[in-house]
């Protein structure tokens, strides 16, 4: 199986989430179901159901956390020497050669990309057209209404 990529900064997302996993909801839903099951009839008992459905939400979610963290490449883009180029983890401004309007976006892996945070993932169509460009190149980008240009204005890892 191929390795993920991955920064830093989102592994260390995803070990926070696990520990709040472990060491909070999971042991607040087994306190849950251990006191819907004093209740009495569990055929009937609508709070044990829930409980039993948030704890298999929980587990899968602890499955899904560990086995991508386990299958990840974690990429520290501040110890990149890329030379200047677009590469995971970069972060890059962008000038919209049509409106003039510039963006910045880091390229990260799919698991972090959140484009209200201004990151977007690796397989992307926009961070596919960045990637192995420089400065001051012309990122041709395959956009739903039609070829969209982007010059690269800056490119940092940060």
């Amino acid at each position: 199986m191929s390795k993920t990529p991955m920064t830093a900064r989102g592994a260390e997302s995803l070990r926070q989430e696990l520990t709040e996993l472990k060491g909070v909801a999971r042991p607040r839903v087994i306190a849950a179901i251990a006191e819907a099951r004093a209740h009495g009839d569990l055929k009937e008992n609508a709070e044990y159901h829930a409980a039993r459905e948030q704890q298999g939400f929980i587990e899968g979610r602890i499955q899904e956390i560990e086995g991508k963290l386990s299958n990840a490449q974690i990429i520290n883009p501040t110890a990149l020497n890329a030379g200047g180029k677009v590469v995971f983890g970069a972060t890059v401004a962008l000038l919209d050669m049509d409106t003039e309007d510039e963006v910045t976006y880091q390229i990260v892996g799919e698991d972090e990309a959140d484009i209200k945070e201004q990151r977007i993932s690796v397989t992307s169509p926009v961070a596919r057209a960045l990637i192995g460009k420089e400065e001051g190149d012309i990122a041709q980008v395959q956009a739903p209404g039609g070829v969209r240009e982007y010059e690269i204005v800056e490119v940092r890892y940060e």
